[in-house]
């Protein structure tokens, strides 16, 4: 391949990983660029967990054999079986030198390569491919995974420059890496609380558009549990702030334990004492009774009085739901409802007949309706 097709290559590879939207999309992208570069058949990109010894594959790209699949849920390797992402590594920069790529063909070493690797030669044969370029990821300075990049048998066999251009492109891959990591990061911050390391309303907000559109276009059931720490201004006044983000903590622990009980759903603080909980899928009766689990262990806590619980879900008769916003009010008001109660167990909208009063309440113009404490995207209910 000539210089321009290669630079072509590199620039082809970094700006589809600056593309992706997601770390598996920048994974298959890394592969798929790098197969490409190097007229590859089929390229693997791997990382190395050090905690578990091992090397997990994270994207199979190109002919892929019996067996593997393009994101595989186990497909690792002991890295004792692979020893040159460690040793070879440590070796070459001891001597002052950079973690270059190197080859391993079907029948055993070849360019660039550390040494005969009989796992690799072996994996070369069973899967019919008779020739692979290995090249280091390195990130941060240290040895993150590895580009492997394959051709099957009869196909010309990867030289020293082809090993050479691996590295090149592994050093691309590894700025792709990072650049991802820093976006999920800002992603993650930007939508979680930070004192609970819940969601946060910002990205409440984002799903419940998402589930009530799914609502409105496919009839699937949208929950929404809302509810108030009982007590914290109390704790807050008699035994500090400290010991009410304790309060925080732990009722976010046990939000969140509860909310394990339907599958997908989303925990979230709200902000201050408010939180709430977003299913999508589950029926309303299961959400009911995670929320009466969390109202049950919420009054167990060491500190607080319990917590105001109300439901609001499409399932139920509680007329049409439109927006986030309206499917909102509806738990806001059963909230609300409960906590006036001094109810032990969730209040739910639409479940106390044709003149429900959680309904009414949501729904009412004048002063009776509770002050919005809470703004959420959304077209107006």
């Amino acid at each position: 391949m000539g210089e321009d097709r290669r630079l072509a290559a590199v620039v082809e590879l970094a700006q589809g990983m600056a593309a992706a939207h997601t770390p598996r999309e920048s994974w298959r992208a890394a592969a798929a660029g790098a197969c490409r570069a190097l007229d590859g058949s089929f390229a693997a990109l791997s990382v190395w967990e050090r905690e578990l010894g091992r090397l997990r594959v994270l994207v199979n790209v190109g002919e892929r054999a019996v067996g593997e699949e393009e994101f595989p849920d186990g497909e690792t390797y002991p890295v004792h079986q692979f020893p040159e992402i460690t040793e070879f590594l440590h070796e070459r920069w001891a001597g002052g030198g950079e973690p270059n790529a190197w080859v391993e063909t079907a029948e055993g070493p070849a360019a660039g390569s550390p040494g005969y690797c009989h796992q690799r030669v072996a994996a070369l044969r069973r899967r019919r491919r008779g020739c692979c370029v290995v090249a280091p990821i390195v990130l941060h300075g240290r040895a993150w995974g590895e580009l492997y990049v394959a051709r099957p048998v009869g196909a010309p066999v990867f030289g020293r420059g082809d090993a050479d251009f691996a590295t090149v492109l592994a050093s691309v891959v590894a700025a792709g890496i990072a650049q991802t990591e820093r976006l999920e990061e800002a992603r993650r911050l930007a939508f979680t609380d930070a004192l609970t390391g819940l969601a946060n309303r910002r990205a409440v907000d984002v799903r419940l558009d998402e589930a009530v559109e799914r609502h409105r276009r496919d009839g699937v059931v949208v929950s929404l549990v809302v509810c108030d720490l009982n007590g914290l201004k109390r704790v807050n006044d008699t035994q500090g702030h400290a010991v009410g983000d304790r309060l925080l903590e732990r009722f976010g622990s046990v939000l969140s334990l509860c909310g394990a009980m339907l599958p997908g759903a989303l925990a979230a603080r709200l902000g201050g004492d408010e939180f709430c909980l977003l299913a999508v899928g589950p029926p309303a009766d299961e959400v009911v009774d995670a929320a009466g689990e969390l109202c049950r262990r919420a009054a167990e806590l060491e500190l607080g009085e319990g917590v105001a619980c109300g439901v609001a879900s499409t399932e139920d008769p509680i007329g049409a739901v439109r927006s986030g916003r309206r499917l909102f009010r509806l738990a806001d008001a059963a909230q609300y409802r409960a906590k006036a109660l001094r109810a032990d167990r969730p209040v739910v909208a639409g479940r106390d007949g044709p003149d429900d009063p959680v309904v009414r309440l949501a729904d009412s113009p004048t002063p009776e309706r509770p002050a919005e404490r809470r703004r959420f995207r959304g077209r107006r209910a």
